[in-house]
């Protein structure tokens, strides 16, 4: 059989710092039937310019969000698999090559997605290696079949996109895993860990948090839509573990009730940070081995402020749940698609 042409889509909005890094990945793939499409979203740094350096073709359009540019990419393309990558990841070589391996060996498979390398693609300190290693660790250990789409790192045959529909461009945060949940109804999606991005994540405490909170408070919607069948998402796919997150919520509650219950609220606080500790142990385990000793303490706090959030979030997600029927709605409605002339202009160097 005839090799698939490749379309890797790259959405991009201000990410000059890594988008030369990011191209020049995906030109140096041992696969050899590529094109590249980047859909700059509106940046206002040096992108475009950078992006020109490189054969690819530039699709620039006003800001309207990772999705709808992810949209964009796809009708600007013409290969038989589309490769989603974000501009804040360099492939491995051979990343591309094993994705059109994985499609082409079972027809079932309508998604496969890659994980994160765990190093930094810019070592930016300790926050950023906290982050980059829990995402290596949380993806590998869901590798195999999962509920979520994770486009930042991955690949789909067109005739999938087609069948499914395009992304919904009303998210700006967790259109991967509304998308899953709608593929995984017709289709399988497999997270392969030989398929390898290394990543350029945030390194700011308030930033991780405020980004945890956010999308974790609309998925508890999703998470509790019954009406999705086999696709709904699955708790265990999460980056963060629903024991994990019930024990850090214990521990918040027995610090709250200590004041006025001094022997029950510090019993309530030790027995949740035990929970915690005994379901995290694997990536415990991990954190210590890839950082050291030493930065162990502090990558087990940047973890529990991390599980601490995404509990308030889900509290809070809940509470929306329960009053709420726009908030329950949330994702059931027919995906929100602008104009296919949403482009306002396209270079190429083919």
């Amino acid at each position: 059989m005839r090799p698939p042409t490749v379309s890797v889509i790259i959405p991009n909005y201000n990410y000059a710092r890594t988008l030369r890094q990011c191209l020049e990945s995906v030109v140096a793939q041992t696969y050899p039937h590529v094109e590249i499409v980047v859909v700059d979203d509106g940046s206002t740094d040096e992108s475009p310019r950078i992006a020109e350096e490189f054969p690819v073709r530039l699709v620039r359009t006003a800001n309207g969000g990772v999705s709808a540019a992810r949209n964009t990419g796809v009708r600007s393309s013409t290969g038989e698999i589309l490769f989603f990558l974000d501009s804040d990841i360099a492939l491995r070589p051979d990343a591309v090559r094993i994705a059109v391996d994985v499609l082409r060996s079972d027809s079932r498979v309508g998604f496969v997605c890659g994980i994160y390398d765990s190093v930094p693609l810019i070592d930016d300190g300790a926050v950023e290696r906290y982050k980059v290693l829990h995402g290596h660790y949380w993806r590998r250990r869901t590798a195999g079949p999962i509920k979520a789409a994770y486009f930042s790192l991955g690949a789909m045959p067109r005739t999938a996109y087609e069948r499914v529909g395009p992304l919904d461009e009303s998210l700006r945060d967790t259109e991967d895993v509304e998308y899953g949940a709608r593929l995984a109804a017709v289709s399988s999606v497999l997270l392969d860990p030989r398929i390898v991005g290394r990543h350029d994540d945030d390194d700011r405490l308030r930033v991780l948090l405020t980004k945890q909170y956010r999308r974790s408070v609309p998925l508890v919607s999703l998470f509790a839509d019954r009406s999705r069948g086999r696709g709904r998402p699955q708790l265990s796919d999460t980056a963060y573990r629903p024991t994990a997150v019930a024990g850090v919520s214990l521990v918040l509650a027995g610090l709250a009730a200590a004041p006025l219950w001094p022997v029950a609220g510090t019993a309530a606080a030790v027995a949740g940070l035990g929970a915690f500790a005994a379901e995290e142990r694997g990536l415990l385990r991990f954190l210590r081995t890839a950082a050291g000793t030493r930065a162990l303490p502090m990558m087990a706090g940047l973890h529990l402020l991390m599980t601490a959030t995404t509990g308030v979030a889900a509290a809070v997600g809940a509470v929306r749940w329960l009053g709420s029927a726009s908030f329950r709605r949330r994702y059931g409605g027919a995906p929100a698609v602008a104009g296919a002339g949403g482009a306002a202009g396209a270079t190429g160097h083919d």
